[in-house]
């Protein structure tokens, strides 16, 4: 029997993974996945929560992006489903983005939401 591992409905596009990809290896790690969190806070009600994690936690939900690991916790998960985290490079805006449906509106710095 084949244990089956609960997934989530976050997206990471190529360029997003590719980035995450070219931190871990500069930090020498292999062992870190992107856990992405909503916490209540920010000027908006919520706000996103994005960084490196080795932990793995009860009713953790996982999916893989050729080889980048992209864990959203359980009560974190509702509000992310369909969101999609990409890495923007440019004079405006250097960072990692979330995309996201769930959020009826945003602050100016883009970084709460509700």
């Amino acid at each position: 029997m084949t244990e089956t591992l609960a997934v989530h409905g976050v997206e990471l596009t190529d360029v997003a993974a590719n980035k995450v990809r070219s931190l871990l290896a500069q930090e020498g790690r292999d062992d870190l996945r992107l856990r992405v969190a909503v916490q209540p806070g920010g000027c908006s009600g919520l706000m996103y929560q994005l960084y490196f994690d080795e932990r793995e936690l009860d009713g953790d939900l996982v999916r893989d992006f050729d080889g980048v690991g992209v864990v959203v916790d359980q009560m974190s998960s509702p509000y992310l489903d369909g969101a999609t985290i990409d890495f923007a490079d440019t004079i405006e805006r250097q960072g990692f983005t979330i995309d996201n449906p769930n959020a009826t509106g945003s602050c100016a710095c883009g970084d709460s939401f509700h």
